[in-house]
């Protein structure tokens, strides 16, 4: 794939993308981070996708406006760690501190020890809660894994295995929790029955909330950036 970019002010960033199947030129905004793909057939020149992306400039920046820009993880950016704001700062020490309204970071380039660390942040939370709706449903699961997945925040497979999106630890706790109970509660109910409702209900308590946190809010959660 290669990195273009659409003029104006602000410049957009383009992904122009390859493909054998195409047989023209398409155009994709992602709901999640805003990022726009333009996907061509392998023979037409790249000057032609691009004139393409100037000619659909309006319809691009119109679209664009309906995301929040995207944050770098850097110093002076406020990250949503457990749902609050932080702001990220130079720590004197060697060691990540978090804070209440900052997270310090040693060295100059605070994004990628600042992912490690959130990961593990979210591993923690996530393992922890895990257990407890388990323990609560008389099941157990076999593995935890993370990821950063775009399409989903949470999985459970048919035989035990857990996954969820890390960047659960920016939204608020209560958030993360029910993500949790509501893959733990595939462990009895492999679908989303009534029987699998209740389910979470039974080991989680209402979870309207903060299933409607992750409908209006969960898209903001991918605009911060680590390096990507």
């Amino acid at each position: 794939m290669a990195e273009h970019h659409l003029p104006g002010d602000p410049p957009v960033a383009l992904t122009l993308r390859r493909s054998a199947r195409a047989r023209r030129i398409s155009l994709r905004i992602s709901s999640l981070d805003g990022r726009v793909t333009l996907t061509l057939p392998k023979s037409l020149p790249e000057r032609a996708a691009l004139a393409f992306a100037e000619e659909k400039a309006d319809w691009i920046r119109g679209h664009l406006q309906k995301h929040p820009e995207a944050v770098q993880a850097e110093f002076g950016a406020l990250l949503p760690i457990d749902g609050q704001d932080r702001v990220v700062e130079r720590a004197k020490g060697r060691r990540i501190q978090l804070e209440a309204g900052r997270i310090a970071v040693p060295g100059d380039r605070p994004a990628r020890p600042l992912q490690r660390y959130l990961k593990e942040l979210a591993r923690n939370r996530l393992a922890e809660a895990s257990d407890f709706y388990a323990a609560r449903l008389g099941k157990g699961y076999s593995r935890l894994t993370l990821r950063d997945t775009r399409s989903r925040w949470g999985s459970c497979t048919a035989d035990g295995a857990l996954m969820y999106s890390w960047r659960l630890i920016l939204a608020p706790p209560a958030v993360l929790r029910y993500v949790a109970a509501h893959e733990v509660a595939h462990l009895a109910e492999m679908n989303h029955s009534q029987a699998f409702w209740d389910t979470v209900e039974r080991i989680h308590g209402r979870w309207q909330a903060p299933r409607a946190w992750l409908r209006e809010n969960g898209a903001s959660l991918h605009r911060y950036r680590f390096g990507e």
